[in-house]
């Protein structure tokens, strides 16, 4: 089992990263692959984690209780339960206002969904599948691991899902028509065409683009420079001592110091997605709210001139 160890710690690095197939039809179709098994288990993992934390989180019964029926006796669920004012109060309601309450279902759903993904992503699930079955491991299959935030195709989704909401919320907010004259900026015509193109390309191409592209990066440097830095112990394990003693010192307190750099990685990425999609949606509304702030600055002035 040592032995098993070393090896899948001396193989290649990205290897621990990358997606594998586990079942395919004889054209090559993939049907089954350790990114599928992750985002069924994170969907697993949310929903039946998400409906315990809810029940512990509930109101209790007031008459018999007192004011304890409103305090939060489970300290995993409070720490749910406290992420969640955060993102909601500080985070989204200013940039959304009056809004924050119908969108913060999808904002959390797209935090936890995230930060759930990268954490299972540390997990070696997949090495110690293949440990447990090595055939897996010669043929490069595993039902489960890897890390799916690192594939780009299951962050393009991501971030295309969030695109559709950020767009409409926009239409739904000032209507097709205000929707297209908005990205105009009320420029003259012979320059309004090309502010209009740009702004266009941004709400449908390049945000979402930016989106994928900064969880896949995030995710797979960090993950591989992890696998790299265990893959020293492996690459050394034969050698002297002198050598591999303090090779394999340094590894494993680099890794230790990386897997913790990771984990907070882990949920900044996550808070960046969500937070991102939430500016993407105020910004749509900028106008709207600058002319209110405008508005309410100049009465609080006109105020303080009577006074």
């Amino acid at each position: 089992m040592l032995s098993n160890l070393i090896t899948l710690a001396a193989a290649d690095p990205s290897a621990h990263v990358w997606n594998h197939v586990f079942w395919k039809t004889e054209g090559g179709y993939w049907l089954w692959s350790g990114n599928q098994g992750n985002l069924v288990l994170s969907g697993i993992i949310l929903i039946f984690g998400m409906l315990w934390v809810a029940k512990h989180v509930s109101t209790g019964d007031v008459k018999t209780e007192g004011a304890g029926a409103y305090v939060t006796k489970n300290k995993f669920a409070h720490m749910i339960e406290v992420i969640c004012v955060y993102l909601r109060d500080e985070v989204a309601r200013p940039l959304l206002h009056e809004r924050t309450e119908k969108l913060m279902p999808f904002l959390w759903t797209v935090f936890f969904f995230i930060l759930v993904n990268n954490i299972l992503g540390l997990i070696p699930i997949m090495d110690f599948l293949h440990l447990l079955v090595p055939a897996w491991k010669e043929g490069h299959m595993t039902p489960i691991g890897g890390t799916a935030t690192q594939n780009i195709w299951v962050t393009g989704i991501l971030a295309a899902v969030a695109a559709i909401v950020f767009n409409g919320a926009a239409i739904a907010r000032l209507g097709i028509t205000g929707y297209f004259s908005h990205m105009t900026g009320g420029a003259p015509f012979y320059v309004a065409w090309m502010i209009f193109i740009l702004e266009f390309m941004g709400q449908v191409v390049i945000k979402p683009v930016a989106l994928a592209i900064r969880l896949f990066a995030n995710m797979t440097a960090g993950h591989i420079l992890l696998a790299t830095l265990v893959g020293f112990v492996g690459a050394v394990w034969h050698e002297a001592f002198i050598i591999k003693g303090p090779v394999t010192a340094i590894s494993i307190a680099g890794a230790f110091a990386i897997m913790v750099l990771e984990l907070f990685v882990a949920f900044l990425q996550a808070f960046i997605f969500m937070f991102l999609t939430a500016v993407f949606i105020s910004l749509m509304d900028h106008h709207d709210e600058h002319g209110h702030e405008h508005g309410h600055d100049h009465a609080s002035g006109h105020e303080h001139a009577h006074a």
